[in-house]
């Protein structure tokens, strides 16, 4: 069963928060309960109870004629359009939007697909309220880590990187990036000459509970390093720190 298990003092929260979350899950008891908890933390909620209606208002949002959405929960079994393909869509697209999917299926291979086709966090159900609360408050703060400006251009040198159209140009050309290589990118150029281990690049990019090998990071690097840099194996951006992880610049 689920547990709402709000502090009582939640309606009276000093906290006020600009970000607003859609909520996508065909059950009603379980989207009030999602409801209520996010907005006793003062999140703005939106909601969608099938695939087809969460897809037109995140296209409608994406297309500027509503405001934008800044986290997705994401029940996977929904009517119409399925959670995966959802996720699938969104990421193909190039939408970097958070996604928690939220899911009956426990195993790991479930978990691992979910995470695969692009959700950055997966909670099973039963879970509690204050659990998913935390998750979400987790995935928004990974979001804005470095956002001074979500309309900021990044540059470095041959490189710049627009945060607010997920665009990246080298050399005065632009480069097709997947979501998680923008956000390793992104977040390299936010903090240059900055060390990184491969524990706190998973952390930032692929969250807490990435159930992977780190030497994904490895993979992500070297894919980066062939679009970003003349010389793959002689990187002048990119630089691997011998014992401690990598830098930018």
């Amino acid at each position: 069963m689920l547990s709402l298990d709000v502090p009582q003092n939640a309606s009276n929260s000093e906290f006020v928060h600009n970000n607003r979350i859609l909520v996508v899950e065909d059950e009603d008891v379980i989207r009030d309960m999602i409801v209520l908890a996010l907005e006793e933390e003062g999140y703005e909620v939106a909601i969608a109870n099938d695939g087809r209606v969460a897809l037109n208002l995140l296209q409608n949002a994406t297309g500027g004629s509503d405001r934008s959405f800044d986290l997705v929960v994401l029940d996977l079994m929904l009517p119409q359009v399925h959670g995966l393909d959802i996720c699938r869509l969104l990421r193909y697209q190039g939408n970097i939007i958070p996604i928690l999917m939220l899911s009956a299926k426990a195993s790991e291979t479930d978990r691992v697909l979910g995470l695969e086709v692009g959700a950055d966090d997966y909670l099973t159900k039963p879970f509690s309220m204050r659990e998913l609360v935390a998750r979400c408050r987790a995935l928004l703060r990974r979001q804005n880590f470095g956002a001074q400006s979500q309309y900021s251009v990044r540059k470095y040198r041959d490189i710049c990187l627009y945060t607010q159209e997920c665009r990246v140009i080298v050399r005065n050309e632009e480069i097709n990036l997947s979501p998680k290589e923008f956000r390793l990118l992104e977040l390299f150029m936010s903090y240059p000459r900055r060390v990184w281990s491969r524990e706190q690049l998973i952390e930032q990019v692929w969250g807490p509970d990435f159930l992977g090998d780190t030497k994904t990071v490895d993979v992500h690097i070297r894919w980066l390093r062939e679009k970003l840099e003349l010389d793959p194996s002689q990187p002048e951006y990119l630089i691997t720190v011998r014992g401690f992880g990598y830098r930018f610049g």
